[in-house]
């Protein structure tokens, strides 16, 4: 009796909501038992370069990953076509839609170049689709974001691709790592240097598992949505009213 009160005093306050496709949060289903194998992350970098800060900091970011408990795959974008330029069926497409499809969290590493993201990182974004059939393959993931530059502290790139993974529908994390004059901040093996920087980077890959540990499980429940219910039950009366003709 008390939640058919609740809902008819929803239905007085909220004459313009659909009361058929309102649903309060469940408790239950977020309480979900974790799943137990190790969080699967993906992390694509934006650079081709021979030497390539963003690739170095994409490994020195997989190693940490690995450390936390992650299994971890990174993307190579050497040979990836532009977006529009080959078919879906390209090779380095599909390794590319795979890999994303098999992730639970993503890493993206891209330097700066004129005042944003470069066009390899973006490419790689755009090859991965927004929607397959009924599908959103990104929807839910979650996401950490870093950036190198060659000269002073910029967050561009960072901002760019926050707003790249509010449009896949990715759980973006609070947060983000800028390496400035990133040339100076690798030794001659390719490892980062004990900094400020580097102890930014540890944090966001623990973040990253963190959230992906917390969320990976219960991402259908986070991002079922009253416009998309209403949506589908539209498209479902139209099939019913067409197969009755």
């Amino acid at each position: 009796m008390r939640r058919a009160s609740a809902l008819s005093d929803m239905n007085f306050d909220l004459p313009a909501a659909d009361l058929d496709h309102l649903r309060m949060p469940d408790l239950e289903a977020l309480r979900r038992p974790f799943s137990t194998h190790k969080p699967r992350i993906l992390i694509l970098y934006g650079s081709l370069r021979q030497i390539s800060f963003s690739r170095l900091l994409a490994m020195e970011a997989k190693r940490l990953l690995e450390h936390f408990g992650a299994e971890v795959r990174v993307f190579d974008p050497s040979g990836l076509p532009l977006p529009d330029d080959a078919p879906v069926s390209h090779p380095k497409v599909q390794e590319l839609r795979d890999l994303s499809a098999w992730s639970e969290g993503q890493v993206w590493v891209s330097p700066e170049r004129h005042g944003t993201l470069t066009g390899i990182m973006k490419a790689q974004i755009d090859w991965i689709p927004l929607s397959v059939g009924a599908v959103r393959p990104t929807q839910g993931k979650t996401l950490a974001v870093m950036q190198v530059s060659g000269g002073s502290q910029s967050f561009n790139a960072i901002n760019a691709m926050r707003l790249l993974g509010r449009w896949m529908r990715m759980i973006t994390i609070p947060n983000q790592s800028s390496v400035a004059k990133a040339y100076q901040e690798f030794d001659a093996d390719g490892r980062m240097k004990p900094s400020s920087y580097y102890e930014r980077v540890v944090d966001v890959c623990e973040e990253l598992v963190k959230f992906t540990l917390l969320t990976r499980d219960i991402s259908d429940h986070l991002t079922d949505r009253y416009s998309e219910r209403k949506e589908q039950a539209v498209k479902l009366e139209k099939r019913v009213s067409l197969k009755s003709i």
